[in-house]
């Protein structure tokens, strides 16, 4: 594989890994699983937090290289999933217009879309930002 585009920052990976045990920087760099176990687990008993301290510019890497930029900011989506996901702002963002709409008014669809954003933002701008081209 070779280098594409600066998808995703460091810097915002680091914010989110203080709060990592809670897996917000996993689900960031587009690693769901392992973003829901250190949910479960907080970050693996904290032993997981810690050595992500040293992995991040890895996963930084490899969601570079996995995700297409384009159009549409990743970190912009994933601040307005995470601070308005349920009101659906980072899907208008997208222009994601009726879903949106839903969004809006229900509460992120009771929550559930909510989580399904939370596990698959990274692809859905991914594949925005791959119809632009």
């Amino acid at each position: 594989m070779t280098y594409t585009d600066n998808t995703h920052s460091k810097i915002i990976g680091y914010i989110l890994w203080i709060f990592g045990f809670m897996g917000a920087h996993r689900f960031y760099f587009g690693r769901p699983i392992s973003g829901t176990i250190y949910f479960f687990t907080l970050g693996l008993f904290l032993i997981g937090w810690i050595v992500d301290l040293f992995l991040i510019p890895g996963m930084d890497e490899d969601a570079d290289m996995k995700y297409r930029g384009g159009k549409k900011d990743y970190t912009i989506s994933w601040i307005l999933l995470t601070f308005l996901g349920i009101f659906g702002i980072h899907r208008f963002y997208m222009e994601k217009w009726l879903t949106g709409l839903i969004w809006l008014l229900t509460g992120g669809l009771f929550l559930l879309g909510w989580l399904y954003d939370l596990w698959t933002l990274n692809e859905q701008v991914s594949e925005i930002n791959q119809e632009a081209y």
